[in-house]
């Protein structure tokens, strides 16, 4: 995971604040003109809409939660072990239990992955508490998860825990809180997660499992040509029906952008298929796929099919997409109409960085792995460079603080130059896709904060 340091920002928004009265005038006028491009041009952006559900929250009174779908941004020192991100799912075993699945990121003291859960297992504890509901800290159940080579296990570059939760009794419900501790220096990583006993939804008993069939993939994306398997925890067998759209949704319009959004349209059906859970399949063609118990269901599985690159990206073609939001609206045009994308592609780079080709090389690779990152933590029914998470976190890096409630998530930036505090507000906006989409809440006071980091980019002061 790769998270900013919080000196190198200091240090690059203070080498561009000499002169940053001129920087932000001409950044200012950039997206003025940028901004009113969009404003009249048509959006594409279709948003299915379903009945609302819960999402996880910071409890009242209690501790910053981290994210399922956010880094860590908390206090990280040099020389300790550290949780980096945590990523957290349910599937329904019975009526008595759930089975709850982690994806976890951790450092060595030398910034090194940690990928071997025999030393995860040494170096981390593990408790948890969990409550009736985010607004009630009456505790249903807490203790104590004995971490071991058995329950941990390496999944490609991060590692899995696995453990079950017990019903508590007469609930339907409860949030799980966990929190993970670095045994020597009592550094914490938290998570909620709201768990449901009852599994009426697909998503709650199914999930899209590795080729193997053995772990869950806590992601809504998968290459196309790969082996797909859907099951649940006893690897039942179960028709599903399945839906294809085409999908080319817009990307994520600048924090500053208030104009009212066009009414959403329609997602028509491209083709259709029809699948059994626990049986490997392949889907060949890209697309938003939708499987459904029923065709009458509200709510499924969703799954954005891409190229086999994803979430990098490599080809010419995609890769100018994303500098959208460092670019000005007639930059972005010559990208996107040039006949030779990578020479195009190439001289935009080279030009904002005076034809330096180093800086431009290490500021493009900061992007793009930026851009990488965003894929794989936010995808939801459109790829994640596209969310307004996406668009923040590419920009700004992780936020330094996260804190949830039950409709919104809020990302607290604090360690800036000349920024005291600055927060961005998404509110949930759940669909028959995912669970796990947010909008942002857009001001145009954002703007002198947005502007020198956009121009930061723009001269290569950003290189990691």
């Amino acid at each position: 995971m790769r998270i900013l340091s919080a000196i190198l920002f200091i240090a690059f928004v203070s080498a561009c604040s000499s002169s940053k009265k001129t920087q932000q005038d001409r950044a200012t006028a950039a997206y003025e003109a940028r901004t009113e491009a969009r404003r009249n041009s048509p959006q594409s952006d279709s948003r299915p809409s379903a009945p609302a559900t819960a999402a996880p929250i910071k409890l009242n009174d209690g501790p910053t939660t981290t994210p399922s779908s956010t880094p860590t941004a908390g206090p990280k020192q040099v020389g300790e072990w550290v949780v980096t991100s945590i990523k957290g799912k349910f599937l329904a075993v019975d009526t008595s239990s759930v089975r709850v699945y982690m994806n976890l990121t951790a450092k060595t003291p030398k910034g090194e992955p940690v990928l071997n859960p025999a030393e995860f297992v040494e170096h981390f504890q593990m408790a948890y508490v969990m409550y009736p509901d985010y607004n009630n800290r009456e505790r249903l159940g807490y203790g104590t998860i004995p971490l071991s080579t058995q329950n941990v296990s390496r999944e490609g570059d991060y590692l899995t825990l696995m453990f079950d939760v017990k019903r508590p009794k007469d609930a339907a419900n409860a949030v799980l809180l966990t929190e993970i501790t670095e045994m020597n220096t009592g550094t914490k990583a938290r998570n909620d997660l709201s768990l449901r006993f009852k599994g009426g939804k697909l998503s709650d008993r199914f999930a899209l499992f590795d080729k193997k069939g053995t772990m869950p993939q806590l992601r809504n994306y998968v290459n196309a040509g790969d082996t797909v398997i859907i099951r649940d925890v006893s690897g039942a067998s179960k028709p599903l029906y399945g839906f294809r759209y085409r999908h080319d949704f817009e990307a994520a319009s600048s924090p500053m952008n208030t104009s009212p959004k066009p009414a959403p349209k329609s997602l028509n059906v491209d083709s259709t298929l029809s699948i059994t859970t626990n049986q490997p399949f392949i889907i060949p063609r890209e697309g938003l796929y939708y499987f459904v118990e029923d065709t009458t269901a509200e709510t499924g599985i969703g799954l954005v099919v891409s190229d086999k690159r994803f979430p990098k990206m490599t080809r010419p073609e995609k890769l100018i997409k994303p500098v959208l939001y460092m670019s000005t609206s007639s930059e972005f045009g010559e990208l996107a109409q040039a006949q030779d994308t990578k020479k195009a592609f190439d001289r935009y780079w080279l030009g904002l960085m005076s034809g330096n080709e180093e800086v431009a090389r290490k500021t493009l690779k900061a992007y793009f792995d930026r851009v990488e990152e965003a894929n794989r933590l936010f995808t939801t029914y459109k790829e994640g460079w596209k969310t307004d998470k996406g668009m923040i976190y590419i920009v700004l890096g992780a936020p330094d603080r996260v804190q949830r409630n039950r409709e919104r998530e809020v990302w607290v930036y604090n360690r800036r130059a000349n920024v005291s505090e600055v927060n961005f507000t998404f509110t949930k906006k759940p669909n028959q896709f995912v669970e796990d989409h947010y909008e942002l809440v857009r001001y145009i006071e954002y703007q002198p904060i947005w502007y020198p980091i956009v121009e930061a980019w723009r001269t290569g002061a950003i290189r990691e």
